[in-house]
């Protein structure tokens, strides 16, 4: 007869324990154990397996190449590698209200005549889902609409329908009657998401499943059901500000941290295919603490505004706020900024923002950063036609950076004269740039070269 075990599973690592703990010993993680039981059996009613599988040679294996379906989004196609792949999990993350289930909704429209879909929502009624779709004008006679929870519902939905591409909306509304925990909670998710990629794997469909974040931007659930899935997509944008960023943190079958970019509208979400035009367009008139910086966003090169503001400290403790950038990273420039630049901004407040809701974590933008906190702080403004990009040691030295020959081809294609780069990257560069190039060693001849210091 079988015996009923409960062990306790880290939900970070799925690190097993017979009892609870407050801190797992496998990843450091607090508070992430949860209980959940397990059966086991005697060795009588134990069932022999037979090993169908053998090993063999790598060499004997034959590659096939990757057959995507496109989605009808280029910006789409381009995070998620060229497009859907048969048989593939995708997970789409977002806080409440970005647009995640919008711009799902528009795919089914998109991939008309591809063959069958299945959405399944657990959170809205059919009527809600239709009132969506009808202001989308999505008219695809293919999607089906089932409003359930139960995932052996689900699973037979799937086997009567044979859809080509199934919609789970959300992942966290799911619950399995063998797990004896609430909807939502870490065993259920993770037990909802190894349902889904077996009946999924087994039967070639391609499978997206919409899931919550929590306040730390993190999915809700176990951090292992990232590591099941093949793609981790996540929508990012504030709420009062209509683009929205969609980043891939995991493909398996593409680059990872790739970006697209749309726009919320009423008409639904619309493609930004020149996200560096968009981003740079509303600047003011040569105003002091801006500067445009060029990113690398999975491939993808991206011209950015930084803009930083310096005040006089009220209080005894200066203030730091960064807004789209790491705030331990924005301290420790401007350490290194007072102290091998010799600026006193130990008694300013500063301010730095990433204009458009974007969130850059590339050390190339960090001499942009030195220079648009010291424009700021001289009230020296930047050329508007100068790009800035470098990264800075502690020392204060300028740093070579990677791919600098795609930054300058899109700072070139958009119009500027001039672009300040590491003198180690200036060296190898080919005489076939528009651009003024002006190669600096360290943050002081930087701030030579554009007048501040």
């Amino acid at each position: 007869m079988a015996k009923a075990k409960t062990v306790f599973v880290c939900s970070e690592c799925g690190n097993e324990s017979p009892k609870w703990l407050g801190k797992c010993p496998a990843c450091n993680s607090w508070n992430t154990f949860y209980e959940q039981k397990i059966e086991k059996y005697t060795e009588v009613n134990k069932i022999e397996k037979k090993i169908n599988n053998t090993p063999k040679p790598l060499n004997t294996y034959v590659g096939q190449e990757t057959n995507r379906t496109s989605t009808g989004y280029l910006e789409l196609d381009r995070v998620l590698g060229g497009g859907l792949v048969k048989g593939s999990l995708i997970l789409l993350g977002g806080e409440p209200g970005i647009g995640k289930s919008t711009l799902i909704l528009q795919l089914c429209e998109k991939v008309e005549g591809e063959g069958k879909v299945l959405y399944v929502s657990g959170e809205e009624s059919a009527e809600q889902i239709k009132l969506r779709a009808d202001r989308l004008e999505v008219k695809n006679d293919d999607v089906f609409f089932l409003g359930e929870t139960d995932i052996d519902v689900v699973k037979e939905a799937i086997s009567e329908t044979k859809p080509k591409l199934v919609i789970i909306d959300s992942i966290q509304t799911m619950y399995s009657d063998e797990i004896s925990a609430a909807a939502g909670s870490v065993s259920q998710v993770r037990e909802i998401t190894s349902q889904i990629m077996r009946v999924c794997k087994s039967q070639q469909i391609t499978t997206i499943i919409i899931g919550h974040v929590t306040k730390d931007g993190n999915i809700a659930g176990p951090r292992v059901l990232e590591h099941m899935v093949d793609t981790v997509l996540y929508l990012e944008g504030e709420r009062y500000n209509t683009y929205r960023i969609l980043r891939a943190v995991k493909n398996r079958f593409g680059s990872t941290n790739e970006i697209g970019m749309f726009e919320m509208k009423q008409e639904g979400m619309c493609e930004v295919t020149n996200p560096s035009d968009i981003l740079i367009t509303e600047r003011d008139d040569n105003p002091s603490g801006s500067c445009i910086v060029a990113s690398i966003e999975g491939t993808r090169p991206i011209l950015v505004e930084l803009q930083a503001l310096t005040s006089q400290t009220v209080f005894g403790m200066p203030k730091r706020t960064a807004n789209g950038f790491d705030y331990n990273r924005m301290a420790v420039l401007i350490a290194v900024l007072e102290k091998r630049a010799g600026l006193s901004i130990g008694n300013h407040d500063v301010y730095l923002n990433i204009a458009g809701g974007l969130k850059l974590s590339e050390p190339a933008i960090d001499l942009g950063i030195i220079a648009t906190v010291s424009s700021a702080y001289k009230n020296v403004p930047i050329p508007q036609t100068t790009v800035i990009m470098g990264e800075v040691g502690l020392t204060g030295e300028v740093r070579r950076i990677n791919l600098i020959e795609k930054r300058l081809k899109e700072a070139e294609k958009l119009g500027f004269k001039t672009c300040i780069i590491p003198e180690n990257n200036k060296k190898g560069l080919k005489d076939e740039y528009k651009l003024d190039i002006i190669g600096v060693k360290n943050i002081g001849e930087a701030l030579r070269k554009l007048g501040i210091k």
